[in-house]
């Protein structure tokens, strides 16, 4: 592998999940018809004077950008390593995470300032207008939202596009329920108080799944996993004396790097390629730490580190 005695590095970073082709042309569908779904809710908010359905529709076109940036963050992640992004760029996909939650909070934020304006000041609406366009739009929702299941489970990205989806719909459920009192009961105020429903929802949803996405692109460790554990845990392989200088962060959202200094014995020199092994084993089977860089020591006899790199830096 090209190593000096007493650096071992491992140059696979971790497989990533399946990407391919098919799903992108299942977001590029989806986009298509949350565009579509948009148009029809905008122009049927506007000639029924439904806040509501105007604030669902802008939901919806929030999903189809959401996926649209989705769809070239994945396209982005699959260029391999070059010599400017040695990682590779797999981190497009949180960058456009951060950015379309961003939007998010701001589109939650603006849609509770114009539903408390219209609690005091109500407008007529055409309540069924509002339900045959909810209707439609609940279908589509969930049709959407059936595309992009498979996906969500491996994509921090389409998870977030999943789930505002799934959301849609359920305030497509909202504005139902909402047109339908209208009708009965002439009950305008429940215009603004589903739009106030479909707003907390949205920030919701941004302010939980935004921390996650900083998080990887500040390099934070992995969620579920202590250092210290870690630590501990690659102290635990015969001829390890001691483990330091431990530092663990995502390389993108499905891979995990690590870095540390590893301390053995004089005597356990001629075995390090073996410890090494074992190393990265623990490392990958425990953790699902995929790439590791291990720094090799001795200790002097005063206890403390001789190395190519001792101090640690």
């Amino acid at each position: 592998m090209g190593l000096h005695p007493g650096h071992a590095h491992g140059h696979s970073h971790g497989p990533r999940p399946p990407d391919t082709p098919h799903g992108d042309r299942r977001l590029i569908f989806a986009i298509a018809v949350n565009v579509l779904l948009t148009v029809a809710q905008i122009v049927g908010g506007v000639f029924s004077g439904s806040l509501a359905l105007v604030a669902d529709a802008i939901h919806n076109l929030s999903d189809a950008a959401a996926l649209a940036i989705a769809l070239i963050a994945r396209r982005i992640a699959r260029h391999p390593a070059d010599s400017n992004h040695t990682y590779g760029h797999g981190r497009a996909e949180m960058i456009g995470a951060v950015f379309n939650l961003s939007w998010l909070i701001f589109i939650g934020l603006f849609l509770v300032f114009e539903a408390v304006e219209r609690f005091f000041n109500p407008q007529p609406i055409e309540g069924w207008t509002v339900v045959v366009i909810a209707v439609v739009a609940l279908i589509i929702d969930t049709v959407t939202a059936m595309l992009t299941y498979r996906m969500a489970k491996t994509s921090m990205n389409i998870r977030a596009a999943f789930i505002h989806n799934l959301s849609d719909a359920l305030a497509s459920v909202g504005v139902i329920v909402g047109g339908t009192l209208i009708i009965l009961y002439e009950w305008l105020f429940v215009d603004a108080l589903v739009t106030i429903v479909i707003a907390v929802y949205i920030l919701g949803h941004a302010v939980i799944e935004i921390p996650k996405a900083i998080h990887i692109l500040m390099q934070g460790v992995p969620e579920g996993l202590d250092i210290a554990d870690v630590t501990t845990a690659m102290q635990e392989v015969a001829g390890v004396h001691d483990i330091h200088h431990v530092h663990i962060w995502h390389i993108d959202e499905h891979r995990r790097s690590l870095e540390a200094h590893v301390m053995i014995n004089p005597v356990d020199m001629n075995r390090m390629e073996e410890i090494k092994a074992a190393l990265k084993s623990q490392l990958a089977e425990r953790f699902a730490i995929g790439h590791s860089t291990l720094e090799f020591e001795i200790p002097d006899r005063d206890g403390s580190s001789l190395g190519p790199d001792a101090s640690g830096h």
